[in-house]
């Protein structure tokens, strides 16, 4: 089987609507995966804003299949697959390149810090050999605030010249610019894609070569985050790129993965998309309307979202 073409653009690492007992709900899911293809977002599903490490591999596995079974592009997917175990890593990876997917997003092993690059470098080395799928593309996952254990540009110097087929890039969420442009200033040239993890920093990331972002507003926000990828060059993008940041400020102002799922839940008028998986708790009521009040202050809106009931 040959290669979908790289993935670039925007990406959402799609959030994971559960059931009040916990469990994933795969038909939500597809319907937000869908509405997000539908305003020309990627899907990350599986990422940090997915609750990706509150699910099994079993889970992961099964809603993927749940996704590809519905006719959700695998061209547009870049799913999570990494893990502290190199076997379940190697098995989630293994699962997406037979799917199709056009890559997939990958934590180093995070539990042990301090670790060696020599070790990191033979743990992407190992699920690499082990998969022994030419299609194979991996985007490494810089998140140093959340994993502690990052990626270096010393290991992707060496990722590439032992794999260069297989390492396709990376997302950097250091949220810190200059640790982007590092890595763009290495790299970029040579192929290697580099995605921001915010679009408060995609105008910067576009105009020095970067391939897009993947970013956890996209679930929200895809659709104005899209234009400007695809407008980047354009007169008014420094304006763009400052409404992008107000919509951020509004959704981030307390804990991400429970707002975003209110937002959700409330442009969508589905309640239950509020509920997340343990150790992460719901917004609070008085913090969920404040974000929704100050979204609405923006003239914030997310089309197509809701499903109008068929006339009688």
């Amino acid at each position: 089987m040959s290669q979908s073409p790289r993935i670039k653009g925007v990406l959402s690492p799609v959030v994971t609507p559960f059931n009040a007992d916990l469990s994933p709900d795969p038909q939500r899911f597809i319907e937000q995966c869908k509405w997000l293809l539908s305003q020309n977002c990627g899907l990350a599903v599986f990422g940090t804003n997915s609750e990706a490490n509150s699910l099994s591999v079993n889970e992961r596995i099964a809603l993927l299949d749940a996704l590809l079974a519905a006719d959700v592009e695998a061209s547009r997917m870049m799913p999570g697959t990494g893990c502290c175990a190199l076997t379940d890593t190697v098995r989630l990876t293994e699962h997406a390149v037979k799917g199709g997917c056009a890559g997939v997003l990958m934590l180093p092993p995070f539990y042990y810090k301090d670790v060696s690059e020599d070790g990191l470098f033979r743990s992407f080395a190992e699920v690499i050999e082990r998969v022994g799928d030419s299609r194979l593309r991996i985007y490494l996952y810089h998140i140093p605030p959340i994993a502690v254990v990052g990626i270096t540009p010393k290991l992707v110097e060496r990722l590439l010249k032992a794999y260069p087929t297989a390492i396709a890039g990376m997302k950097d969420s250091s949220g810190d610019w200059s640790n982007t442009k590092k890595f763009l200033d290495a790299f970029s040239k040579s192929g290697f894609d580099v995605f921001v993890g915010s679009e408060s920093f995609l105008l910067e990331n576009m105009r020095e070569g970067g391939a897009g972002c993947i970013s956890a507003t996209a679930n929200v926000n895809p659709g104005p985050i899209d234009k400007l990828y695809r407008e980047w060059r354009k007169a008014d993008a420094p304006a763009q790129q400052e409404a992008l940041n107000a919509i951020r400020k509004a959704t981030g102002q307390y804990v991400m993965i429970p707002a975003l799922k209110a937002v959700v839940a409330h442009y969508s008028k589905d309640p239950d998309w509020v509920i997340v998986r343990p150790p992460l708790v719901a917004l609070p009521k008085d913090q969920a309307a404040k974000v929704i009040q100050d979204l609405e202050k923006l003239g914030f809106e997310m089309p197509g979202l809701r499903k109008e009931p068929a006339a009688a």
